[in-house]
């Protein structure tokens, strides 16, 4: 099949890689004609955090789509599009950080603290922070491979959180959340589907062991 050969060459994660860093490309040229509205602070904010759910949610949806199209050859930039959603998460804590809160680590406590929306957007950064740094190949041979399945489904609590954050900092339209948060609904429900019907099948649902190398990208799959 061309579309599988196609997902196998190596060569392959080099654009898909260049085409995840458009939107900062784009953002950056953006700052460059000082386009970024009357409050640029506010604008690079809303953008990373709304690219930090998009590569959230397209990281979620690898999975569905291998199962679904039946090509396992996806699992392949799963971690990749993670990676970018931390990235996106880090500039969008950076542009509160350094642009909005100006270093001042007090008065974030206080936010933290006070303000519903942003406990619930640190809780979705940190939540994606252990899923960066184990996200190696050495990492999942040091915790195994199903502590390090069950500990990446940090990715569901760091969605659902993302979602939460934005639908409580819009106040008024909250289309966008909603939309982000029926996406994230969706693609947790599909695993959810398909994790009971893997346990309702029960032995005699049990298949043979995949081969060697369909046995590696399962592991790097935490559905």
């Amino acid at each position: 099949m061309p579309l599988k050969r196609l997902l196998t060459r190596p060569w392959l994660k080099i654009p898909v890689f260049a085409l995840c860093l458009v939107p900062v490309l784009l953002l950056g040229l953006r700052a460059l004609r000082q386009d970024l509205g009357a409050n640029p602070v506010e604008f690079i904010t809303h953008a990373t955090g709304d690219w930090t759910l998009r590569f959230l949610a397209i990281t979620l949806a690898v999975s569905p789509l291998r199962r679904l199209l039946r090509l396992p050859e996806l699992i392949r930039f799963r971690r990749m599009l993670g990676l970018f959603a931390f990235f996106y998460g880090c500039l969008h804590f950076t542009t509160y950080l350094w642009l909005d809160k100006f270093f001042d680590f007090r008065e974030m406590g206080k936010d933290v603290l006070k303000r519903p929306f942003i406990t619930a957007g640190f809780v979705a950064f940190i939540a994606m922070a252990p899923l960066a740094v184990t996200s190696t190949a050495g990492w999942i041979r040091r915790l195994g491979g199903k502590r390090w399945q069950r500990l990446h489904r940090l990715i569901y609590l760091s969605a659902i959180a993302g979602v939460v954050h934005y639908y409580w900092l819009v106040k008024s339209d909250v289309r966008k959340p909603l939309l982000y948060g029926a996406i994230v609904l969706v693609l947790l429900g599909e695993r959810a589907i398909a994790a009971f019907r893997k346990s309702s099948a029960g032995p005699a649902g049990r298949t043979i062991p995949p081969p060697p190398a369909e046995a590696r990208r399962l592991r790097n799959d935490p559905s």
